[in-house]
């Protein structure tokens, strides 16, 4: 079995997670959750399993949007419009509370986050009505909008390397628990929703459990980094590079919003093709499609942890695009296929996983440790706004054209803005963080 650790000076080589830097928060009963804490390498893990937890959420409701259709009789295009408020949602709750936690704290953001989070879910549970489920996905994105980019800095704060640098183990782990999340939700919602009478509330209540333990979990763990005195005078979030890395940073937000383009044509088109040219009416299907092209994503991450910035860039972007292709391909033959779909999703999600963790990465190491938060958030707005054009893209198209004509037209444009980017991708500085996940037995 790999041994995961964290190249340091060599007085502390032996640790799993280097000793906090003299200007770190130190971590105390009263300010670190109360009577009972855990240490940063502990805390480290419970914040990634509560990313984890509310991006599945975030996906959950995915395979299930034919029972509500069915259940309910709502139209493809309300199922479009409830999408929206939620993408809406995320992108208001990063640009006014994305960043907030560079200055109060990651914990006192991500705690009201997972609670709203934890809302949403009891909503769900308790009623399948359109306004129930639009209050549920509005509270939804406003929940995955504050916490997603106070997570993934809280995550850096707790192994970061000398100086506050962020290591690649803090990377790879961010990024799993991002998509790996995005890929179980639909999965359990979908297999739930097929074998269990009394799904989606079950679907909703496990989740609300979940979230309530990741509420406890964060509230004992200790912050990464303390924070400024006097604080900053509140304004929104801003999309500015930060100063003297503006290419590095610009190519980091085209790759967030090709990578979350990408997301988006697969997840919202899934289940309008097996439902529409195959005719399969299955949430556990639609969920197991959803997975494997989420979870080949997550995979690639880790099984790719060595290779460099621009090796990962060069393999990925090909790969997705041969998976757009073998997709498109699928729904256009003369017997649409399930297993050449089912294989452009794997790759569709090997292509997509290098470049999220390739634009991360490149984000991630322009921003500053007091302004970790923010930059993140940046690279979270442009990346849901993409989430969110080609779900109410095709749900409009669809009124109008034909499934297959819609895809058709979506992946081409996601292949040429793919296209376009690329240049701006491979052409950064190919570096890597000093610290590193290296093998070993």
């Amino acid at each position: 079995m790999s041994t995961i650790h964290v190249d340091e000076p060599r007085a502390s080589s032996t640790t799993l997670f280097p000793p906090p830097d003299p200007g770190r928060v130190q971590s105390n009963p009263i300010s670190d959750g109360g009577r009972f804490h855990l240490d940063r390498r502990a805390g480290f893990w419970v914040i990634a399993a509560s990313l984890a937890v509310l991006t599945a959420f975030s996906t959950a409701p995915s395979p299930l949007y034919a029972l509500y259709q069915r259940q309910d009789g709502l139209s493809s295009i309300t199922v479009t419009v409830v999408y929206a408020v939620y993408a809406a949602g995320i992108v208001v709750s990063l640009l006014l509370v994305g960043h907030v936690s560079d200055w109060y704290g990651r914990r006192p953001v991500l705690i009201p986050a997972l609670l709203t989070g934890l809302a949403a879910a009891l909503v769900f549970s308790f009623s399948t009505s359109l306004p129930a489920l639009l209050v549920a996905r509005i509270l939804t994105g406003l929940a995955v909008g504050a916490a997603i980019a106070t997570a993934n800095a809280y995550l850096t704060d707790l192994d970061s390397g000398p100086g506050g640098s962020p290591t690649r183990r803090s990377q790879i782990v961010s990024t799993v628990a991002n998509v790996g999340g995005l890929a179980v939700g639909p999965l359990l919602a979908g297999l739930l929703g097929q074998y269990v009478p009394t799904a989606p509330r079950l679907t909703y209540l496990i989740f609300a459990v979940l979230l309530g333990a990741a509420v406890l979990g964060t509230a004992a763990v200790p912050e990464g980094r303390p924070v400024p005195v006097p604080r900053p005078r509140y304004r929104p979030q801003r999309l500015a590079a930060p100063a003297g890395k503006r290419a590095q940073f610009s190519a980091g937000l085209t790759g967030a919003f090709m990578v979350f383009t990408v997301f988006g044509l697969f997840a919202g088109l899934a289940g309008a093709f097996l439902a529409g040219p195959l005719h399969l009416h299955s949430p556990a299907l639609t969920g197991l499609a959803v997975f494997i092209s989420f979870g080949s994503g997550a995979l690639a991450q880790v099984t790719t942890i060595s290779w460099s910035l621009r090796r990962l860039l060069s393999a990925g972007i090909p790969t997705l695009l041969l998976g757009l292709t073998i997709v498109v391909a699928a729904a256009w033959v003369p017997q649409p296929s399930l297993v050449l779909f089912l294989s452009g999703a794997a790759l569709v999600g090997i292509g997509s996983g290098a470049l999220y963790r390739g634009s991360f990465t490149l984000v991630l190491s322009t921003a500053p440790a007091t302004h970790r938060a923010g930059t993140l958030a940046s690279f979270f707005v442009v990346g849901y706004i993409g989430l969110s054009l080609p779900v109410v893209g095709a749900g409009i198209a669809l009124q109008f054209v034909s499934f297959k004509v819609t895809l058709l037209a979506l992946s081409i444009l996601v292949a040429a803005g793919t296209l376009v980017a690329s240049p701006f991708l491979l052409r950064v500085p190919d570096s890597t963080p000093r610290n590193s996940i290296s093998g070993g037995n």
